[in-house]
């Protein structure tokens, strides 16, 4: 079966259980802030998919309201995407002026780079979560906060086949091999970016289409390979067929160099398995190793450069409970 791990509020003291969900969803989505009148008690059950680049995580949970700020994003952003197809339960979503509400079989859509709050109902609600990072889906970085819609319906078209694909993932693991993930993981990346598609084509994506697929799939190339040490942005783009002063071109409009961007997300990948519990006994240079840092004074010093801290300070911060 996949790959999962399995996460319940029980595992925390009553009085810590919101606490440790709000942790749960900034690790799995963005940092929020949560309220709800089940504070002394709250009840909620999360399973978490490994299906390769894109995060998976089916959810049943107590009523409550979840806040993204202005001020959160500026501390963190995770430059992701974010959708839930509603199983049951009912929320109400407001983005500034705007109000949304969804009810079981809606497809529910943020962003984290915008403000947002989502109350749920007073029934326990279950959905299952699903973050992409915008650095897949060829939409307009700047645009992407006025073009994706809030909610979709699930009653037809392409809202309906990724329904399906969502809801048999989440109750058929058991039928699907480890290795099968990162497949998965793609097949439903190519869906969202289909559903994207559709939902925008009312606001005409941008002149450098062409250019935006292209980052995306080079960018999807390197996510699959980040273990690959000796991967250069030269074999990089040769993989694609152009040359290598095309490549540093292409990432000109990027937010950082493919070299510096290629490194970013091999840091990000050791930060969260220096995190994972499960891997507290696996040393950190097996973990740097894995991730396309085979040599460790270069390993350790991209780290503290990037987050001002050693890689043993970092893991025993994160096993510190909060």
């Amino acid at each position: 079966m996949l790959n999962e791990m399995v996460f319940q509020s029980e595992d925390a003291p009553a009085a810590d259980r919101l606490a440790y969900w709000q942790e749960r969803l900034e690790q799995t989505h963005a940092p929020v802030r949560l309220s709800s009148d089940h504070a002394h008690d709250f009840r909620a059950t999360q399973r978490v998919l490994d299906v390769g680049a894109v995060c998976v995580w089916p959810a049943t949970f107590q009523s409550m309201v979840s806040r993204r700020t202005p001020k959160l994003i500026r501390q963190s952003d995770p430059e992701v995407f974010h959708l839930s197809l509603v199983v049951s339960g009912t929320a109400r979503g407001r983005w500034g002026d705007h109000e949304v509400v969804y009810e079981p079989t809606d497809l529910h859509l943020n962003d984290s780079s915008v403000p947002w709050e989502i109350s749920t109902g007073r029934s326990p609600a279950t959905a299952v979560g699903v973050e992409v990072p915008k650095a897949l889906l060829p939409l307009p970085r700047r645009a992407a906060a006025d073009r994706i819609p809030r909610r979709v319906t699930t009653r037809e078209g392409i809202g309906a086949l990724l329904a399906q694909f969502l809801t048999q993932l989440n109750t058929g693991t058991s039928c699907y091999l480890p290795s099968d993930g990162p497949r998965l993981g793609r097949v439903l990346i190519d869906l969202i970016a289909v559903l994207f598609a559709q939902t925008t084509e009312t606001h005409p994506l941008a002149s450098d289409n062409h250019r935006r697929t292209l980052v995306l799939r080079i960018k999807h190339f390197i996510l699959q390979h980040l273990g690959d040490a000796d991967l250069t942005p030269a074999d990089v783009a040769a993989a694609h067929h152009i040359s290598t002063s095309y490549l540093h071109r292409l990432f000109q409009e990027e937010e950082a160099t493919v070299g510096a961007w290629m490194r970013t997300r091999r840091l990000k990948a050791v930060c969260r398995d220096l995190a994972d519990p499960t891997l507290r006994a696996t040393p950190i240079y097996a973990i740097a190793a894995r991730w396309g840092f085979p040599r460790a004074a270069d390993f350790s010093r991209a780290f503290r450069n990037a987050y001002g801290t050693t890689p043993k300070e970092f893991r025993h911060r994160a096993s510190l409970p909060h």
